[in-house]
């Protein structure tokens, strides 16, 4: 397999295994929608990292596999590929990505679906589709904009060059960067601490923040209401709030 899901204590790694360079092919894209929606409806999965491996994030697309492609072949496959990513952001639950070495093309474009992301001090993310006479495609333009701004968005999709590591801290690209060895033990752990959380909240506080975006503050206002009002029913508030109570704060613990 192309895309592996291995589950421990909470935490679902989505594994890229495709060397040398984790290229997206069609078989690889349809692999991560499908273990992007067992990790949504697996109990056992808390917390998700996505992992290309020590050398690799993902270095784009399979170019000989697009290259045979005429426009009616990727009128159809566009869709697929789009749902493949958007399956990844809409996870409900925490997303890290764990990012080494490249990350350019649809491998940026998949970093983006995830909630944060740890690169490693030697990782390069960028959009080189224009080089190619493109445009990203599997929600480049879209992901990319919300996170760093328009004019940032377009300098990178416009120019199709490659930031290393400290300037995709500085535009907001990656949120931390660490040495390479730890690339994955970081992620992991930022995971497995919030699959130790309370379930429902998290993904309360993800779909409120994404939904959010996509909309008026005032309706953004309207899902956060319905969201807060509504975990007043869950076991969790409970043990969380008489954790509080009786035990002082931060020292809860959540079935």
């Amino acid at each position: 397999m192309t895309v592996n899901l291995e589950v421990a204590d909470g935490v679902g790694t989505i594994r890229l295994d495709r060397p040398p360079m984790n290229a997206l092919d069609i078989a690889t894209q349809d692999r991560l929608r499908e273990l992007a929606e067992e990790a949504t409806r697996r109990d056992d999965v808390r917390a998700v990292v996505i992992w290309g491996g020590e050398k690799v994030f993902a270095a784009g697309a399979d170019i000989k596999e697009m290259q045979v492609m005429d426009h009616a072949a990727m009128v159809v496959r566009s869709k697929a590929l789009q749902d493949s990513f958007t399956a990844v952001a809409r996870i409900p639950k925490p997303v890290v990505a764990a990012i080494t070495g490249y990350a350019l093309g649809g491998g940026c474009e998949l970093a983006l679906c995830a909630d944060i992301r740890i690169a490693a001090d030697n990782a390069k993310l960028g959009q080189p589709e224009i080089l190619l006479g493109l445009i990203p495609g599997a929600g480049g333009t879209q992901r990319l904009a919300r996170l760093v701004g328009p004019s940032k968005a377009k300098d990178l999709i416009f120019t199709g060059r490659q930031v290393k590591a400290d300037e995709a801290l500085t535009l907001g690209l990656v949120d931390r960067v660490v040495p390479a060895a730890e690339v994955y033990e970081q992620a992991h752990a930022w995971a497995a601490r919030l699959a130790a959380g309370p379930a429902l909240a998290l993904r309360a506080a993800k779909e409120s923040v994404d939904a959010g975006l996509e909309t008026d503050i005032d309706t953004g206002l309207t899902i956060e209401r319905n969201w807060f009002a509504g975990l007043f029913a869950t076991e969790d508030r409970e043990t969380g709030m008489r954790s509080f109570v009786e035990e002082g704060p931060g020292k809860v613990k959540f079935r």
